[in-house]
């Protein structure tokens, strides 16, 4: 039986993917602020060790916030804008540091980042940048980790989920998250080794760095 950890399971994208990989026979670990706070790297070592000697096919760093709405230049919150960044980029490097020796011992050994296509910067429009800046570095740290572990035979990638029907996405976005999900497993069903360190859409198309 396959396994994944998947953070922010619960709610949105995260507590989709968990149902889904579930319904398919996958043993699912899902967790959630109340349990790991992904701004807390004590309590990311703490979990880890619980499962030591586990081998995990997927780990899906999910779990990410927006921060405050609206920032513009000008106006920057930079306390906002660093809780965007601590949850984002820094809680999924701990995790992953965390968490890759499981990933190793697996058969998939596949790191997934939710990145989204506003941290593209060939595609940047100059919005949302603290959210924005905080999906550009993950993807840097997508592409570092991809170079890191590739002797190790870990496929890491960058995915996004298109515009979704979350609390996050808002209600007019055009996908729901049963759709976005099921691309998002496609994609992950079919990598090999040759995608590591790529920025991919839920429907399988490359986005620009």
């Amino acid at each position: 039986m396959p396994s994944a950890l998947i953070t922010g399971a619960g709610r949105g994208l995260g507590k989709e993917l968990a149902r889904q990989y579930a319904a398919d026979g996958w043993e699912v670990i899902g967790t959630e602020r109340s349990d790991m706070d992904m701004t807390n790297r004590a309590q990311i070592r703490e979990f880890a060790k619980r499962l030591r000697g586990k081998p995990l096919d997927l780990l899906f760093c999910n779990a990410g916030i927006s921060g405050k709405r609206g920032m513009r230049l000008g106006s920057f919150d930079f306390d906002s804008w660093e809780e965007v960044l601590r949850v984002n980029l820094l809680g999924p490097a701990a995790l992953v540091e965390a968490l890759v020796d499981n990933v190793a011992a697996s058969e998939r050994r596949t790191i997934a980042l939710m990145s989204s296509r506003l941290g593209s910067i060939g595609e940047s429009s100059g919005m949302t940048l603290p959210y924005s800046t905080s999906k550009a570095a993950l993807n840097m740290l997508a592409k570092g980790l991809a170079a890191t572990l590739a002797p190790r035979g870990v496929i890491v990638v960058s995915l996004s989920p298109g515009w979704v029907r979350t609390d996050m996405g808002g209600r007019e976005a055009p996908l729901s998250p049963e759709q976005s999900v099921q691309g998002l497993r496609r994609v992950i069903a079919g990598l090999k080794p040759a995608d590591s360190g790529r920025f991919l859409s839920y429907d399988g198309s490359e986005i620009p760095w």
